[in-house]
């Protein structure tokens, strides 16, 4: 009977605790005003960071938008600032740039033929930024030759920008700046990735599918100076000679196998001038289609067409270039690959690279990234992304009403309990119970504070392993453990690699071609200019004094599994260990981080210090047990 009353008045004296605490007058605050770590004020109602320049919020005019030289063409000074600024055009004035560009490259052969001297560009995947040093380094559009080799979008946040200037480039120069198709521009791939949703978010569906249209006119290859083949991925085993290129359909959404799939998709073997195969063509395993092609292919090809070497990107490399064995008949790199996205998706920390070519000289020229502004990974809003903040403060809640009494209030009823029915067994399992399920919610904290803190480099860490989980445990091992998972170029390769194969097709191109085809007017031959004439030369023979560099060519070393060899009409697997969600423009969804949830529950990793204090308190109290 004591020792009930005595429970009793321990009970009585905690809710008299929780009732003082509740009549304790709350603080009133100046939301105008917020406390940052270090103790300074900010002020909510202005820019934080006052140095970086605000937004561009408003559509250009007319007046601002058409150059004052040449009222028929946008302005390009405008328009490269107005994109800087992170602006965007009327709905009108982008359609413009898209419809006037197309009628300029549907009017080109699908083999340009290319003159030196000029400046050779990679990938660009979406950073207009990057874009923009470039041309700091490549040289100004005004007064410098230009040849990109595919892949505009995708992957980066700024790929409608990169675009809508380069195309307005194009109108501008458009004997001089030379845009080739990449494996990225067709309609499979941009609504697998980022550049449909992109185009939705800053746009409409409407400029989407003009920039579809507008794809299906690139070009597909150039010769460069008569002595280069210039193209986005590689060779194929039924391209034997360049009037083969000239003969295709390009006004259409890319096949899954065949001469045009392979060009764009293509990549040298990984242990290319060392095979350990005498194949010529092998099956890629890596992108899931299309082939690798060998030395031997590469330098058959060479001497076929009397041509030195192939130019090509599709690869990322993490110095920006290539070069690859060179030839037995003329001492030049068989094959070169340039990639010119800096530190691509913001995790490979690779340089990127442009390739100039003048007075018979290569140069290699190198650059670094340039800051970009942030975006929310995959457009996501902002209510979705504070869900973590939000769980940490309802874990925080948790943790404060199983914290609410104080260490001498608990140590006030150590006094001994009547024995309980229950038995020592029952009573240490519910204890452990007790601790367990305190312990978890201080997981969930460690969770969604880390959540909360590393939520950019999560969402990083999900989109390159393709994953809407993260691997098993990697959120226990805290901020530096997500930072070291994605330390290194090669670690972001191995991680990104699925998101280089080509997605899953529920249907082949070619059984839909006459919905997914631009159909050029006037009834022209494929691979032909619609309006006037365009006239391709012969090759000429490889010169007597080939180009040289001025660097030392790269030759990494690496093993590579040669795949399975080559078979006519051997088609395109479809991609294995992928959705047919995109993995880059999943959000985070209740489920995924419920997922997460479940990995702290679950235990993976360890416990926070003041969970442990507050479940051994807590659990070891008799008055559990009643």
């Amino acid at each position: 009977m004591a020792a009930a009353a005595a429970k009793a008045a321990h009970v009585e004296r905690v809710v008299e605790q929780i009732r003082e605490r509740g009549n304790t007058r709350i603080p009133d605050i100046d939301f105008t005003q917020h406390i940052l770590e270090d103790g300074s004020y900010i002020s909510t109602q202005e820019r934080v960071i006052k140095d970086v320049q605000a937004p561009a919020m408003g559509v250009p005019t007319n007046g601002q938008f058409y150059s004052k030289t040449d009222p028929s063409k946008p302005d390009i000074a405008f328009l490269k600032n107005h994109f800087y600024r992170e602006g965007r055009l009327t709905e009108d004035q982008a359609m413009f740039i898209i419809e006037k560009a197309t009628d300029i490259l549907k009017n080109e052969p699908n083999l340009l033929d290319v003159d030196a001297p000029i400046t050779v560009c990679g990938d660009i995947h979406g950073q207009y930024y990057d874009l923009m040093k470039l041309f700091e380094v490549g040289g100004n559009p005004a007064d410098t030759r230009y040849l990109f080799l595919g892949d505009y979008v995708d992957r980066g946040y700024f790929s409608i920008e990169c675009v809508l200037y380069l195309w307005s480039l194009k109108i501008w120069y458009p004997n001089t700046l030379f845009l080739l198709r990449g494996n990225h521009e067709c309609r499979h791939l941009t609504d697998y990735f980022t550049f449909k949703l992109e185009c939705k978010h800053k746009y409409s569906d409407r400029i989407y599918e003009a920039c579809l249209q507008s794809f299906c006119c690139l070009p597909l290859a150039a010769i460069m100076n008569k002595q280069f083949l210039c193209i986005h991925g590689g060779l194929s085993p039924e391209l034997r000679t360049l009037e083969d290129l000239r003969n295709i359909d390009r006004f259409r959404e890319p096949p899954t196998h065949g001469l045009m799939c392979d060009i764009l998709w293509s990549d040298p073997l990984e242990d290319f001038g060392q095979e350990k195969t005498t194949d010529k063509f092998v099956h890629n395993h890596v992108r899931g289609c299309s082939f690798f092609f060998t030395y031997a292919a590469a330098c058959d090809f060479l001497e076929r067409n009397n041509l030195l070497s192939i130019i090509r990107a599709h690869e990322a490399q993490d110095a920006g270039y290539r070069m690859y064995r060179k030839t037995k008949t003329t001492g030049f790199p068989s094959v070169m690959t340039i990639f010119s996205a800096p530190n691509y998706l913001d995790v490979y920390q690779n340089k990127a690279a442009v390739l100039k070519y003048e007075a018979n000289v290569m140069n290699i020229r190198q650059f670094n990234c340039t800051p970009h502004p942030y975006w929310l990974p995959n457009f996501m809003d902002v209510f979705t992304w504070s869900l973590p903040f939000v769980g940490e403060k309802i874990t925080d809640m948790l943790m404060s009403v199983l914290n609410i009494c104080s260490k001498d209030e608990l140590e006030e009823a150590e006094e001994p309990s009547p024995m309980s029915p229950v038995s020592p067994l029952e009573s240490a399992e519910r204890r452990r119970a007790i601790k367990n399920k305190i312990l978890a919610v201080g997981r969930m904290s460690r969770v969604f504070s880390l959540l909360r803190e590393e939520s950019e480099r999560v969402s990083e860490l999900k989109n390159i392993t393709g994953s809407n989980k993260l691997p098993y445990g990697t959120l226990a091992l805290g901020a530096e453990g997500i930072k070291d998972a994605i330390a290194t170029f090669e670690d972001a390769r191995k991680s990104d690699i699925e998101n280089e194969r080509l997605p899953p097709s529920l249907v082949d191109p070619e059984d839909v071609a006459p919905y997914l085809s631009y159909t050029p007017p006037g009834g022209s031959s494929p691979g032909t200019p619609h309006e006037g004439h365009y006239g391709i030369g012969s090759i000429p023979g490889t010169p007597a004094t080939p180009p040289t560099f001025d660097e030392s060519p790269l030759s990494p070393n690496s093993t590579a599994s040669p795949g399975s060899p080559f078979r006519r009409g051997h088609i395109r697997a479809q991609s294995l260990g992928t959705t047919r969600s995109s993995p880059s423009t999943r959000r985070r969804s209740i489920e995924s981080t419920m997922s997460l949830l479940r990995e702290a529950v679950e235990g993976a990793g360890g416990e926070d210090p003041e969970a442990a204090r507050v479940a051994e308190a807590t659990a070891r109290k008799d008055y559990w047990q009643a």
